[in-house]
């Protein structure tokens, strides 16, 4: 549960901004009648556009090159040519890529209009629920502090957290410890340290917080069938704060 040395800072750093830039895109060419495996190949072509390589192929047998989730998947969504992104839906798309040996990620989650003001509510508080729990971030805080930044504001507005998936340090693997879940009490938890790197990932659902994986091994669905969004950072820790390193200028 290492520090980074100020080198290793910078290729996460470098990979961070690549994988936003990638998402960022991606988030743009989402539409009614494209298939998840259409936005997949666009974000193969991207990375190779970038020189990166995706960080969840084959990880522990994951078969996508990104994680497309659509309504009630909350994450791990495989892109598949015979899920069609329809008018209404929630879409969740999750990008990791690999620069130099080490690692980017994030993600968003993007409604494809129209869609009701619940939905939309569920999508604006998914995200600030993200940029609370980063901004808890720095040298000595806790990751119980996190989560509880993070629950306390989701719950306020009569949503649910996923307890079964967390946050995690990033570095030359995907899934470095800790783990930074999105439900805590105040100062509990393990304690993070100036030059950690960690990806916060509120998964957030509209109805109840159990989750289910589908035969497939990998999609994680709501057990009551209603929506989830999900939104993701990659965070440096500083002395006094933090650094989004998943930003684009």
């Amino acid at each position: 549960m290492g520090t980074k040395r100020p080198d290793e800072i910078e290729k996460i750093r470098s990979a961070c901004r690549i994988c936003k830039k990638i998402l960022i895109e991606i988030s743009g060419l989402l539409k009614d009648g494209l298939t998840t495996f259409d936005i997949s190949e666009f974000a193969e072509s991207l990375m190779e556009k970038e020189g990166v390589k995706s960080a969840f192929l084959n990880y522990r047998g994951y078969p996508g090159i990104i994680c497309i989730s659509i309504n009630e998947e909350v994450v791990h969504g495989i892109p598949s040519k015979n899920k069609y992104i329809k008018k209404g839906d929630l879409v969740s798309i999750d990008v990791g890529v690999v620069k130099d040996g080490y690692i980017g990620d994030c993600a968003l989650t993007k409604a494809i209009s129209p869609v009701s003001a619940e939905l939309r509510k569920l999508i604006d508080v998914t995200e600030e629920s993200l940029r609370r729990g980063i901004s808890k971030v720095k040298d000595g805080c806790r990751t119980g502090d996190i989560g509880w930044e993070i629950q306390t504001f989701v719950e306020k507005h009569n949503f649910s957290v996923v307890r079964d998936f967390a946050g995690h340090g990033v570095g030359k693997s995907l899934h470095e410890e800790p783990d930074i879940p999105n439900f805590g009490t105040p100062n509990t938890g393990f304690r993070l340290k100036e030059n950690m790197v960690i990806a916060i990932e509120p998964m957030i659902n509209l109805g109840g917080s159990e989750v289910k994986i589908l035969s497939d091994g990998w999609t994680v669905i709501t057990a009551d069938g209603l929506p989830s969004a999900h939104f993701e950072d990659t965070v440096l820790v500083k002395k006094d704060g933090f650094e989004i390193l998943t930003s684009v200028d």
